[in-house]
């Protein structure tokens, strides 16, 4: 579904991505799993063309996006839908409008039909009952549910995932790990999900790759990584088994 080949990218003269290669499979979980200023949020914009690289290659679908111009790129992007890190809703519009919002603004659908649209997305993500809620009434969790109703407004092949369970304590996070495998399950599209939490990743990755030194160091099913004895997986490990030293909490 996604190839990225060799792909570079600094900032001020600093190097985040030094070469990363990496086949995203159609149809899975996909997670890309590395540790905070890593360059995950840096590939992934890449994906959906907001980075231009200084070198390499992304072919969604077949197709280098990184040789499109500004039209055929906002044509690609109705392909993806975002679940951005915070969730992004606007806070003026209730959770239906927020859902409607990419499809009054990139399609022609009758009023009826988005709201057929939405009422099914909703309703698929749990939160129909708080369709006439505002953001600011919503827990954390349920603002999650929200963005991914709006991210999959559009009927997206791709989906991308960005740090979907950060600030969410283990119980919510937990919903959430479980709203994602069953919607993809359920719609089989394509979820690609990055994250510096190695419980989300192994509990619903499909495959995974491990972002370290602006490349990937290691990929493959989840089993696989985390028997590689890798040392960043290790340190992972120990993270999770003692806690996060107080300069890392932040994530």
């Amino acid at each position: 579904m996604i190839e990225i080949r060799d792909l570079h990218k600094s900032f001020g003269g600093q190097e985040v991505l030094k070469g990363v290669n990496l086949v995203i499979p159609q149809g899975q979980i996909t997670v890309i799993l590395g540790r905070s200023g890593a360059g995950k949020s840096v590939l992934l914009k890449h994906m959906i063309g907001l980075f231009r690289p200084d070198r390499g290659e992304i072919l969604v679908m077949g197709k280098d996006i990184t040789r499109m111009g500004e039209r055929e790129l906002m044509e690609l992007r109705k392909r993806f839908g975002m679940l951005f890190q915070e969730g992004a809703l606007f806070d003026s519009l209730t959770v239906a409008e927020n859902v409607a919002f990419p499809l009054r603004e990139h399609t022609d659908l009758p009023e009826k039909e988005v709201q057929e649209v939405v009422i099914r997305r909703l309703e698929e993500v749990g939160l129909a009952e708080a369709a006439d809620k505002m953001p600011s009434e919503l827990s954390g969790g349920m603002k999650k549910r929200a963005a991914l109703a709006r991210a999959l407004a559009l009927d997206p092949d791709i989906v991308l995932f960005d740090e979907p369970t950060t600030g969410l304590d283990p119980v919510v996070a937990g919903t959430i790990e479980e709203l994602i495998i069953e919607t993809q399950r359920h719609l089989g599209k394509t979820f690609v999900v990055i994250t510096h939490d190695l419980k989300t990743a192994l509990r619903i990755s499909q495959k995974m790759a491990l972002l370290e030194g602006g490349r990937i160091a290691i990929e493959g099913r989840p089993e696989e990584v985390l028997h590689s004895g890798h040392p960043l997986l290790e340190a992972f490990l120990k993270r999770e088994r003692y806690g996060a030293p107080r300069e890392e909490v932040k994530g």
